[in-house]
């Protein structure tokens, strides 16, 4: 009985709020920035690291411009460079201490996702996300 009015409600739900956005919502389609373990440098020799980015529950996520900024302050030495859907921070770091930062990712829609209507269709709950790193260098 439980899960007869559990099914009911939830289908009157879709019934009277529209489910299309919902069920994209449901999908959680939105932009991610993977996890990432930033080892320490050393003043005077060469650092690299990568993070790695995607939309999750999106098969066709190649198919999306990726844009990234940096909040904060990287180590004088360290450049960020974006090479599509992978961040790599690299350089020689010049100067000793902890440096906090917050790479922030936003995705454009592909152009290639039209509905009837010719415009595009948003499948994403979101379009943008942040993660905070740091980078110590000795």
């Amino acid at each position: 009985m439980k899960k007869q009015l559990f099914l009911l409600l939830f289908c009157s739900f879709f019934m009277f709020s529209g489910c299309e956005n919902i069920l994209d919502c449901v999908a959680n389609r939105r932009p991610q920035i993977h996890d990432a373990s930033f080892g320490d440098g050393r003043i005077g020799v060469y650092y690299y690291q990568e993070v790695t980015t995607e939309i999750k529950n999106e098969p066709r996520d190649n198919d999306y411009g990726y844009f990234y900024e940096i909040n904060g302050r990287l180590p004088d030495g360290i450049q960020m460079f974006a090479n599509y859907r992978t961040v790599s921070f690299e350089g020689t770091p010049e100067v000793a201490g902890t440096y906090t930062f917050t790479l922030l990712l936003y995705v454009d829609p592909p152009l290639n996702y039209d509905n009837d209507s010719g415009e595009f269709e948003n499948v994403m709950c979101s379009d943008s996300t942040s993660k905070e790193f740091s980078i110590t260098v000795n």
